[in-house]
């Protein structure tokens, strides 16, 4: 495989993951909430998001598998107690993340598909540059909607559920990543048509805004 592809891929999920966690902090700052801030998170610098693990392994083991590609990076340190409206503030604070990742794709699809570059109009690579950039944020997207602890997803959940439901969610909390590993390798299948099915369907939006294909 071509190495400079390997390099655009990678150079397109950092910055994808740094302005979703980005986005995180900046809404919570917004909301009332610093912890993010006095962490020195509202920084573009790579150093202060990137997980090696979830940012850069995860990631270009699937895309070199030929999956659907999605990650994280180290999530932002947020306190609800501080935001207005705790529960439905964190719920903002969560769905600014994957918005981030939709309009980063929404962008990246208008542009490459008004200059043609999405079509390889301006050659192989510009071509290769639009569909990443598209499909890499769509499918962080939808991954963090997913509503199992610590995802995004879970955050809107917690919002709108009974208190009950509430003290569920939060003793997943601690093990929700090693939950979704393994709902990952249990239901792979199922998993990629997820987030296949998803990416066409937001797709479907961006060329119906457009006209059509």
């Amino acid at each position: 495989m071509n190495f400079l592809y390997i390099i655009i891929v990678l150079v397109i999920v950092v910055g994808s993951v740094i302005l979703h966690e980005l986005s995180h902090g900046i809404v919570a700052y917004w909301l009332g909430d610093h912890t993010a801030k006095d962490a020195g998170r509202l920084s573009f610098n790579p150093i202060k998001h990137i997980d090696p693990y979830m940012s850069i392994l995860v990631p270009m083991v699937l895309y070199l598998l030929g999956a659907p590609v999605f990650g994280g990076a180290k999530p932002v340190p947020i306190n609800r107690f501080n935001l207005k409206w705790p529960e439905w503030g964190m719920a903002l604070v969560a769905v600014s993340g994957p918005f981030t990742n939709f309009l980063i794709a929404l962008i990246g699809f208008l542009i490459g598909h008004f200059t043609g570059a999405l079509y390889g109009y301006a050659g192989v690579l510009s071509e290769f540059i639009f569909e990443e950039l598209i499909y890499i944020n769509l499918g962080f997207m939808i991954f963090n909607l997913i509503p199992v602890p610590p995802l995004d997803g879970s955050r809107v959940l917690y919002a709108i559920a009974p208190d009950g439901f509430r003290n569920i969610l939060e003793s997943m909390e601690r093990y929700g990543v090693i939950i979704i590993y393994v709902l990952i390798v249990l239901f792979g299948k199922a998993f990629s048509y997820l987030m296949i099915g998803g990416t066409n369907g937001v797709l479907d939006f961006f060329y119906w805004i457009v006209g059509g294909r």
